[in-house]
């Protein structure tokens, strides 16, 4: 494997992690604000920069049940949210291969 490089965003808002303001998603790739995460406030992304994920696991969820991946900044190793990789609801589907990055645990890069 090669040398991993990484992503700066060109934007006018940019969310980085919050312990070491990695460029981690653009505003524009919000897709929804209406969530909520073990710390929060949350939003719903289209794709984030920066970050590895975890292992795969099933979880029950206020909306049902979706197998996820944390997320975590690739830089300094901070958990920022989760990758949704299945949903089982047919409601819910839209949020596979999406990604929720907690707002407690994002700053505004400038």
């Amino acid at each position: 494997m090669g040398l991993s490089y990484n992503v700066y965003l060109n934007s006018t808002r940019i969310y980085g992690c919050k312990e070491c303001k990695t460029h981690l998603a653009n505003h524009d790739e919000i897709v929804s604000r209406n969530f909520r995460g073990q710390h929060g406030k949350a939003y719903l992304f289209n794709s984030v920069v920066n970050v590895e994920a975890g292992d795969a696991a099933e979880r029950s969820m206020t909306t049902g049940r979706h197998v996820v991946r944390d997320i975590s900044c690739r830089i300094c190793g901070a958990v920022v949210g989760w990758k949704y990789d299945k949903a089982y609801e047919a409601n819910e589907k839209y949020k596979e291969g999406k990604f929720i990055l907690e707002a407690e645990l994002l700053c505004t890069v400038t």
